[in-house]
């Protein structure tokens, strides 16, 4: 097996006005993600960050982290949320998405993540298959 994941699947995500595509890896979270497809939610933010419940309860996976590259789909298992982040958060140290706590990694927005800036707290998220 390589180190690097190949995509699984895609995930539409529409918040607000704005639409991103995400790539998923296989990991057992997006497993259990795809299963509870499609779903909406409200959206949160933090910094710059858009997060939301996700109606999915799983464990803290091997490879998780606490700071990632903007635009790296994760799962805040803490929180039960899935957390998108474009750029730095309240509790980054050096520009990159700090997220509050590790979180499980499930893949990657395609195209521009800035676009998430859009998103305003209390936006309708809706989540499916791409």
């Amino acid at each position: 097996m390589s180190s690097t994941s190949k995509p699984s699947a895609r995930l539409r995500i529409r918040a607000g006005r704005t639409e991103l595509e995400v790539a998923l890896d296989d990991t057992p979270t997006v497993a259990a993600l795809l299963e509870a497809l499609p779903f909406e939610s409200s959206a949160r933010t933090w910094g710059e960050e858009v997060y939301f419940d996700a109606p999915i309860s799983v464990d803290l996976e091997p490879h998780a982290r606490q700071i990632v590259e903007p635009g790296t789909v994760c799962f805040w298992v803490e929180g039960s949320a899935l957390a998108l982040p474009f750029g730095p958060t309240p509790i980054s140290t050096d520009g990159r998405p700090k997220l509050a706590s590790r979180c499980n990694v499930l893949g990657r927005v395609l195209g521009d993540a800035r676009a998430l800036a859009n998103v305003r707290a209390g936006d309708k998220v809706r989540v499916e298959a791409a």
